[in-house]
């Protein structure tokens, strides 16, 4: 792993005002099967197809901003977002929409309430039936969308890391039981965009404890086995913000995370060569730009 250290930083005051003008500035100016192993190939030009994979933090959570939300919460643990997280995820997924150059296929979450609120609102940008803005977001009137546009499962493999380096120990559930309601996070979704027959990489939560760079580690291959398992869609994957710096660290040699704000992403591309019957995928190259998408990280030679 070549992961090194990063440190994830959140902005815990913020006026909405200045907020809601920032973001619609990012607003205006905004086809799966197994893979054979991986072939060092790294001439693109040969290559039948691209995928493309996003890895996504989620929005402003509401423990950052309302202290006192943690003493009286039934689950302290999984914080929602705040309504700014759901302005910043919308228009983070309309800034998608209009630069990325490729669609979405597929998305993947988190299980953890705050990471499935920010999919809902990328979700319904990337699939409305009608240009999303700023200025048609309404979280009581979601937009509607074109449910063929993008299917979305959750993956445990993508949850936050589960030790006292993310989650207070006090604030853990005594029993270790985390409580996710499947059926209740899936029907958050816009109808008809929730595929209930992808199998899950991780098909339970990992083990309360694991150290960081087994966390950055597991992050790295659900990436990996998520896109080999579906080589001809590009994905989007909603994590956290240590599953985003390791989108990075462990497919950029040298590479050092320092920061990734709340929705900041990161952009992968690998070329699939096709055959009769299979695909053989080449290395992923990072693209993301230093800065541009809310990632800030540095690189040794």
């Amino acid at each position: 792993m070549l992961a090194l250290r990063f440190r994830l930083t959140s902005t815990t005051k913020t006026l909405r005002s200045h907020f809601l003008s920032t973001f619609s500035k990012i607003a205006m100016d905004a086809s799966g099967g197994q893979t054979q192993p991986h072939r060092n190939d790294s001439d693109h030009s040969s290559a039948h197809h691209h995928q493309n994979v996003v890895v996504m933090r989620h929005g402003d959570r509401i423990d950052n901003f309302e202290p006192r939300w943690i003493k009286n919460a039934p689950r302290p643990w999984d914080p929602p977002l705040v309504e700014e997280g759901r302005v910043r995820a919308f228009c983070t997924g309309a800034k998608l929409r209009s630069d990325l150059g490729f669609p979405v296929h597929r998305v993947f979450v988190s299980p953890f309430v705050r990471c499935v609120e920010t999919a809902v609102q990328v979700v319904t940008a990337l699939s409305a039936s009608e240009t999303p803005s700023l200025d048609k977001y309404d979280s009581r009137k979601p937009l509607p969308v074109d449910p063929s546009k993008l299917k979305v499962s959750i993956e445990y493999g993508l949850c936050e890391m589960l030790n006292r380096e993310a989650i207070r120990g006090d604030v853990a559930p005594k029993d270790g039981n985390w409580g996710f309601n499947i059926p209740e996070l899936e029907a958050m979704f816009p109808e008809g965009t929730v595929d209930h027959t992808v199998e899950r990489v991780y098909k339970e939560l990992p083990q309360w404890g694991e150290s960081v760079m087994d966390a950055r580690s597991r992050y790295a291959n659900v990436v990996q086995a998520l896109a080999d398992k579906h080589p001809m869609e590009n994905l989007l994957l909603v994590t956290h913000g240590e599953g985003v710096g390791a989108s990075i660290t462990s497919f950029l040699e040298g590479a050092t995370v320092y920061e990734a704000e709340y929705c900041a992403y990161s952009e992968l591309r690998r070329p699939i060569f096709c055959n009769d019957q299979s695909s053989t995928a080449g290395k992923f190259e990072v693209l993301t730009n230093l800065g541009q998408t809310g990632i800030s990280y540095s690189l040794t030679l």
